[in-house]
């Protein structure tokens, strides 16, 4: 298999890019913009090898789509590119409608294009898969789950764009034929992943005995999956999804985001005993909740798991053990990412109506 892989330097992406390398004899083509989130040294564990290489260009470019396109010969299009924050998304919307839909757009018609000169074979061999992400149902109540079958209601730029990417490829599959696969994912954390995100955040303040700001009540409830039984679940979609099917992939973890920090703070004081901020839940800071935050995502993933034999691997607290570990054991990484355009500044406090 020759896989394309759009978005491959950000957190999801070079994750399942690593997975797939050492667990699997695929070629792979990875296509990222390189934007502020994009990161090179997050793949450096398989960049010398002789399945993988690397293209900077950006997916709204449509002679860059097709001549990548012509010269890899794909036979599947994993596309994860996105621009994905929501606080960041508030203080600029268009650079997530640019991206997240006119790249989207853009990129299933390059598909189409190359797709329609294969023949009857590789046409029906050939796969893209869309990784989209559970905010696009909108907030739950205090009870219910995500179902595959549930209505779209995006409550912020960013999972609104996230909805309209998903429909094109639905649009596609139904108009064109083009073989799809669309899978909506919960809240990721693990690894490599860029410091605006709530975990990584509050390890690097920790550690430096900054606030660890926690929006509103702290009562906001994601469901938190480890982003390697992502990887996992994206690879199995891939090679036994059924096209034109849509699969939910979640964690079976759900909890409020005051826990979490609470959960980080005690395996923190656990790693680090001779820190002067221990305990380190003494740094917890209620701050101003952000315009529109969903109250609670929850993810029904039993289609996948009765379906394609699916289940998550990590427990949160494995999960959450290995990322704080691997945060402390990586510093320079995370020095590096920081040395960039992003320096843990507040996004995201755009009043309503401005």
């Amino acid at each position: 298999m020759r896989l394309l892989i759009t978005g491959g330097a950000g957190f999801i992406g070079s994750a399942l890019i690593r997975h797939l390398i050492a667990e699997t004899d695929y070629e792979i083509l990875n296509i990222d913009k390189l934007t502020y989130a994009g990161n090179l040294e997050s793949l450096t564990s398989v960049a010398t090898s002789p399945r993988y290489r690397f293209v900077q260009a950006d997916i709204c470019d449509a002679a860059a789509m097709a001549a990548a396109f012509a010269e890899f010969k794909p036979t599947a299009v994993m596309h994860l590119a996105a621009e994905s924050h929501v606080d960041r998304s508030i203080d600029g919307p268009g650079d997530f409608i640019q991206t997240n839909v006119v790249g989207t757009y853009t990129l299933l018609e390059a598909t189409r294009q190359y797709w329609g000169q294969l023949d009857t074979e590789e046409q029906a061999s050939f796969r893209f898969h869309h990784i989209s992400t559970d905010e696009v149902y909108g907030s739950l109540g205090d009870t219910g789950l995500f179902t595959e079958t549930m209505p779209y209601e995006p409550n912020s730029p960013y999972s609104a764009s996230k909805a309209g990417s998903d429909h094109l490829v639905r649009a596609w599959h139904h108009t064109y034929g083009l073989p799809t696969l669309l899978t909506n994912c919960s809240n990721n954390y693990g690894p490599y992943q860029f410091p605006e995100k709530l975990l990584p955040l509050m390890i690097s303040n920790a550690q430096l005995g900054k606030a660890l700001p926690i929006y509103g009540q702290g009562d906001n409830i994601r469901d938190w999956l480890f982003v390697d039984d992502h990887a996992r679940a994206l690879q199995v979609v891939l090679e036994t999804g059924v096209v034109g099917e849509c699969y939910n992939i979640g964690g079976f973890n759900e909890h409020t985001n005051l826990d979490v920090v609470h959960r980080l703070c005690a395996i923190l004081d656990e790693l680090l005993p001779d820190s002067p901020h221990v305990p380190h839940q003494g740094l917890i800071t209620f701050v101003t909740d952000r315009p529109g935050h969903d109250q609670r995502y929850a993810i029904d993933a039993s289609k996948i798991e009765r379906e394609l034999g699916w289940r998550p691997e990590e427990t949160f607290e494995s999960g959450l053990r290995k990322t704080v570990q691997w945060y402390l054991d990586n510093k320079q990484w995370c020095e590096h990412v920081l040395d960039g355009s992003y320096q843990q500044q507040r996004l995201g406090l755009q009043e309503t109506g401005s």
